[in-house]
C-alpha cells in the first residue's frame, strides 16, 4: 500500500489540473485511472486508418487557452509541449437554400456577411460586440468563481457598481432567457438567429429552454472577440502536457488501474481500492472526478451518509446522447454554398431554430431524429499536422440522440439496441452532409462511428452518450450543480471531494472545476 497526500478517481483534464496543481504546492499526488491512457473525453487517436489523427471527443481548446489554470501556468505547459494552433474563421452555418453565414475574427467581414441577410442585423451585431468586453467580464467573473454565497454576492455587487440596477438586470435577463426570447429581441433574420442559436445545442440548450441564451451569447461574442484555438497535432497536447508538469513535480498518473472503491473510516475518505486489489491511503483528500451515479451507485457501496445526497447522485439528470462520426478524407468537403466554408473550424447543420427544437424533442422522446443537428469541424484545414500530405480527418458530432432506441422519427429504423444501427444511422448523417456538400462519400478513406453507448464504454461519465456529463438547464446549475449544497466539489464524506463538468462550471475543456478545488485545498 502507498500513501499519498491526495488521490484522485480518474484522469480527465480537470483531475490532472487538479493533480499537478497540488503537486506544484508540494502535495503527493498520485491519479488513477481505469483505461490504457489519461485524457477522459480529451484524446486524439488514429482511429480510421494510420497517421489520421482524429479527437475522440472533445476538439476546441479555447475554454483552456483562456483559463485561469492556463494563465498561471502557461510557460511551464508550453515548455512540456502545448501547442495550439489559433483559428480565424471560427464557425458557420450552411443553409438549405445554398446561402450561408460565418463568423471570422474580423467584424467587419462578420458584419458583411450578416448585411448579406438583414442591414439591421449587421448593426445589432456591431452594437453587441462593441459591448461584449463589459459584459464578459462580469459572466466571466461568475463562471470563473466558486459558487459560495460570498463569491455570488461579490459578483453581484461589481455587477450593480459596473452597469447600474437597469443593466444588471439585463444580465440577469440574459442568463434566465431561452436561447429563441433572447435573439427574437435582438435580431430579425431567421439565419442570424440559426447561426448563433447552435452554440446552444453543444449544452444541451435547444431553442425554448431556459436559460440557455447566456451559452450562444458566449460562443458567438469570444469566437468574434478572440477567435478559437485548437491543439497542434490534436486536442490531447493538454492532456500530455499536464501529465509532464505533473510527473516534473513528483505526481503519479497510473493508467489501467481501475478504481473499484472510495474507502472511507468514521465519516471521512481514506483512500482507494482498485479493481486489482491494491490499496492506496490518501492523508488529506480524494478527489472523484466521476459523474455523479458511478459516485453513488459504486464507488462508495455503503453511501455517503447522506440520504439526500445520494438519492440527489443517483437521480443527477444527463443530456441527450450524441453520435461521432470521425472521416478519414482526401479531400475536405466542397460545400454547395461556399468554397470559403472550406476555411472554417466548425460548419453546423443546424438551419433553423424549430428545426433544432424538434429534433431536441424527437431525442428526448427516445426516437431517431429525421434531420440530426451536426456540428462538422474540419480541423485539418487549420492543422494539416493531424493527417498525411493532402488528407485530411472530419470530426461529426451528431447533437441530441436517444440512448435507449424507441424508434425512428423518419420511419425507416426500427426500435433497436445502437450496436445494431449505429452504421445505418450515421449513414444517414452522412446522406445530409452530401446535401450540402455533394460528393463527400468519394472522398471517404475510413471512417469510425461511435454510438451514444460507444462513447459511454470509452469513457463512463458520458453516461448515455452525454458529452456534457450532465444537464446544465438551470436547475441543475450554478447552486444546483451537481446538488443543492454541494456546488463547491464537496461531498457528505469528509476529505471527498466531487470535480469534472458535473460540477460548477460545468463542460468544456476549461479546468475550472479543477483548479478552483486544488486552489480551495491548497489555500491558492
Amino acid at each position: 500500500m502507498s500513501e499519498y497526500d491526495a488521490i484522485c478517481v480518474g484522469a480527465g483534464h480537470n483531475s490532472l489540473a487538479c493533480a499537478a496543481h497540488l503537486a506544484k504546492k508540494g502535495w503527493k499526488v498520485a491519479v488513477f485511472e481505469r483505461n490504457p491512457v489519461a485524457g477522459g473525453a480529451v484524446q486524439t487517436r488514429e482511429l480510421t486508418l494510420p497517421g489520421f489523427r482524429h479527437d475522440l471527443a472533445a476538439m476546441n481548446l479555447s475554454l483552456f487557452a483562456g483559463s485561469a489554470f492556463h494563465r498561471m501556468y502557461a510557460d511551464e505547459l508550453k515548455t512540456r509541449g502545448l501547442e495550439f494552433v489559433p483559428v480565424a474563421d471560427c464557425f458557420a452555418t450552411a443553409f438549405p437554400d445554398g446561402r450561408w453565414l460565418g463568423v471570422s475574427t474580423d467584424v467587419e467581414k462578420t458584419a458583411a456577411r450578416i448585411a448579406t441577410f438583414s442591414q439591421a442585423d449587421a448593426q445589432a451585431w456591431r452594437g453587441l460586440v462593441a459591448a461584449f468586453p463589459g459584459e464578459a467580464q462580469h459572466l466571466f467573473r461568475l463562471l470563473g468563481s466558486p459558487m459560495s454565497a460570498r463569491a455570488l454576492a461579490a459578483t453581484g455587487w461589481k455587477l450593480w457598481r459596473g452597469k447600474g440596477t437597469a443593466g444588471a438586470l439585463d444580465t440577469a435577463r440574459l442568463l434566465l432567457s431561452s436561447p429563441r426570447a433572447w435573439l427574437d429581441a435582438h435580431f430579425e433574420s431567421p439565419q442570424v438567429k440559426a447561426t448563433m442559436a447552435s452554440w446552444g445545442m453543444h449544452l444541451d440548450f435547444a431553442p425554448d429552454i431556459a436559460g440557455g441564451a447566456v451559452f450562444p451569447y458566449l460562443e458567438s461574442m469570444a469566437n468574434q472577440s478572440f477567435g478559437m484555438v485548437l491543439g497542434k497535432g490534436g486536442a490531447d497536447t493538454v492532456i500530455r502536457a499536464l501529465e509532464k508538469m505533473l510527473a516534473a513535480a513528483g505526481g503519479v498518473v497510473a493508467t489501467g488501474a481501475e478504481v473499484a472503491e472510495i474507502t472511507t473510516s468514521g465519516g471521512g475518505a481514506t483512500g482507494v481500492r482498485l479493481a486489482s486489489g491494491e490499496t492506496h491511503s490518501a492523508r488529506r483528500a480524494v478527489i472523484a472526478g466521476v459523474a455523479p451515479r458511478a459516485l453513488a451507485s459504486k464507488l462508495l457501496p455503503s453511501g455517503s451518509g447522506n440520504a439526500g445526497f445520494d438519492a440527489a447522485m443517483r437521480k443527477f439528470r444527463h443530456a441527450p446522447g450524441t453520435m461521432m462520426v470521425h472521416l478519414a478524407l482526401s479531400d475536405l468537403p466542397e460545400w454547395r454554398a461556399s468554397g470559403e466554408l472550406r476555411r472554417f473550424a466548425y460548419v453546423h447543420l443546424a438551419p433553423s431554430l424549430d428545426q433544432m427544437a424538434r429534433t431536441y424533442q424527437q431525442a428526448i422522446a427516445g426516437m431517431l431524429p429525421d434531420e440530426p443537428v451536426l456540428v462538422v469541424g474540419q480541423p485539418t484545414t487549420i492543422d494539416p499536422s493531424r493527417a498525411p500530405q493532402g488528407g485530411h480527418v472530419l470530426w461529426v458530432q451528431v447533437r441530441a440522440l436517444p440512448a435507449d432506441v424507441q424508434g425512428d422519427a423518419a420511419g425507416e429504423i426500427g426500435p433497436s439496441h445502437w450496436d445494431a444501427i449505429k452504421e445505418r444511422y450515421a449513414d444517414r448523417v452522412l446522406d445530409r452532409i452530401e446535401t450540402y456538400a455533394p460528393g463527400l462519400k468519394d472522398k471517404i478513406l475510413g471512417r469510425a462511428v461511435f454510438s451514444p453507448l460507444d462513447l459511454e464504454r470509452e469513457n463512463p461519465n458520458l453516461v448515455g452518450g452525454d458529452q456534457i456529463c450532465g444537464s446544465h438547464h438551470i436547475a441543475q446549475n450554478f447552486l444546483f450543480r451537481p446538488a443543492p449544497g454541494f456546488a463547491r466539489w464537496n461531498t457528505p464524506v469528509q476529505k471527498l471531494h466531487l470535480v469534472g463538468a458535473a460540477t460548477w462550471p460545468g463542460a468544456g475543456v476549461g479546468a475550472g472545476s479543477g483548479f478552483m478545488l486544488a486552489q480551495q485545498l491548497a489555500g491558492a
